[in-house]
């Protein structure tokens, strides 16, 4: 197929060839793949500025997105790809094989660092999703930014830069300038730009930035920085969000209410942290669903309510195909068996076949989790029907995930059904997501909120 970039595509790849070190700032469907393929494709080989690239991206993204976006256009038709994933043994194979582009999953980047050391080959990286970087903690940081002066050439993509405010950027630009613009520490960027917001008496949990600290931070990155809107350049089919509510009956409301008070009572106010609530939000979150972790991690039935309402609304889609988030292990094995008695054709994602055969129209119902598909995956030919059976507190991945059939390409009007017991923690995640507020805090402040309900209860 012949590619003819839109206006703001060519603006892009025109940016990487004329910048050393890049970020592209670009909203979810705007193509950041074929841009920065085509860019590649000429620096290679018509102007023979880079030998060898290396691109880090999420696993299932770099097991094909970026060789079945090579396939589709013609003139990237030279370009030469090896995937070093697997074993070690078919990782160092891998990397022995000649290619233009070597593709590897970032959890495998502090391997790869240590494998070459002072050799490194790669004269162009490119970082897929380049906000998994945030954390200037982690030891993919601390590989990259050690490896950083031996790469002439450095493309960072995302559509989410930030997602839990502009504190994020400061790791990403490190490894992109040096520290050049916003410093050299995160301590030093923070003093600077931010103050303390949430906090207790040994911790601060969030930072809100100073009056002003936005705009100086973008002026400062400007230059090396592209931000774009999907909105502002291509015209998607609308969304529709559609929110299922879900009645547990009696029995099931009364496990609910006696998991809930009893733990809540537990941790009370004066004790509780983002430890003790991310335990009691998760079991409330399964409880809702239908079963829940014992603590030798054997799966609990309790009700069937959450599973009634999701097989009511797949036999409403009348046939159309329909790709489901699940949150836990338990929720997937349990919709399977629900799917099981049914003709219905079902896939779990977990390879790029899955992919391909779901764009081919080829499967009825496609499982899988957010943490797993939500970057890079192309999935919008395949249906318009997203299906939350569980939520995520994650706005990034709840954003991204829906991204995989929001997206350029989409011809149909997209769906999101969220199904979501009344009155249970189920509403509160929903209500986080729709006011952008993922943050552990919201989980403490709403469970705190119930304590006090609780106890006047009581």
């Amino acid at each position: 197929m012949k590619f003819v970039p839109h206006s703001y595509q060519r603006y892009n790849i025109n940016r990487i060839l004329a910048s050393p070190n890049l970020a592209l700032w670009l909203d979810m469907g705007l193509g950041k793949t074929v841009i920065t393929l085509t860019a590649i494709n000429d620096l290679k080989y018509n102007r023979f500025a880079v030998n060898k690239v290396l691109i880090i991206a999420p696993k299932k993204v770099a097991q094909g997105t970026w060789t079945n976006e090579a396939k589709k256009w013609d003139h990237l038709n030279l370009l030469r790809f090896s995937i070093v994933l697997g074993t070690q043994a078919k990782r160092i194979k891998a990397l022995n094989t000649p290619a233009d582009i070597y593709i590897i999953n970032r959890e495998n980047v502090v391997w790869l660092v240590d494998y070459y050391r002072n050799s490194w080959p790669f004269d162009m990286v490119v970082i897929d999703e380049s906000s998994s970087f945030k954390n200037h903690q982690a030891k993919r940081f601390k590989a990259l930014k050690g490896i950083r002066p031996h790469i002439k050439r450095q493309i960072q993509l995302t559509g989410t830069p930030s997602p839990n405010g502009l504190i994020d950027i400061w790791s990403q630009i490190y490894l992109l300038d040096g520290g050049q613009r916003l410093g050299k520490t995160i301590g030093g960027f923070r003093e600077r730009y931010f103050e303390p917001d949430q906090r207790n008496r040994e911790r601060v949990f969030t930072y809100a930035p100073k009056d002003g600290a936005d705009e100086k931070i973008r002026s400062l990155i400007g230059d090396i920085v592209v931000s774009m809107k999907a909105e502002d350049y291509i015209e998607l089919p609308p969304v529709t969000y559609n929110t299922i509510p879900v009645v547990l009956d009696d029995k099931a409301k009364k496990s609910y209410e006696k998991l809930e008070r009893e733990m809540l009572l537990e941790i009370d106010e004066s004790t509780i942290n983002a430890g003790s609530a991310a335990v009691l939000g998760n079991k409330l979150l399964q409880l809702g669903n239908g079963a829940v972790y014992d603590e030798d991690r054997n799966v609990v039935e309790i009700h069937n309510n959450k599973i009634e309402a999701f097989q009511e609304l797949v036999e409403a889609l009348n046939g159309s195909p329909a790709l489901v988030f699940y949150n836990f292990q338990h929720d997937k094995i349990r919709i399977q068996k629900a799917l099981s008695k049914t003709n219905l054709r079902v896939r779990e994602l977990k390879t790029a076949q899955d992919e391909n055969d779901w764009n081919n129209k080829e499967i009825d119902i496609l499982l899988a989790h957010p943490a797993s598909a939500g970057y890079g995956l192309n999935l919008q030919q395949g249906g318009n029907h997203v299906i939350w059976f569980g939520l995520t507190w994650n706005l990034e991945l709840y954003q991204q995930a829906n991204a995989r059939l929001h997206r350029q390409g989409q011809k149909e009007k997209v769906f999101i059904h969220k199904l979501a017991v009344a009155g249970s923690m189920d509403d509160k995640v929903a209500d986080a997501l729709e006011d952008k507020a993922t943050t552990q805090e919201d989980l403490m402040q709403a469970l705190k909120a119930r304590i006090e309900k609780v106890k006047e209860e009581g």
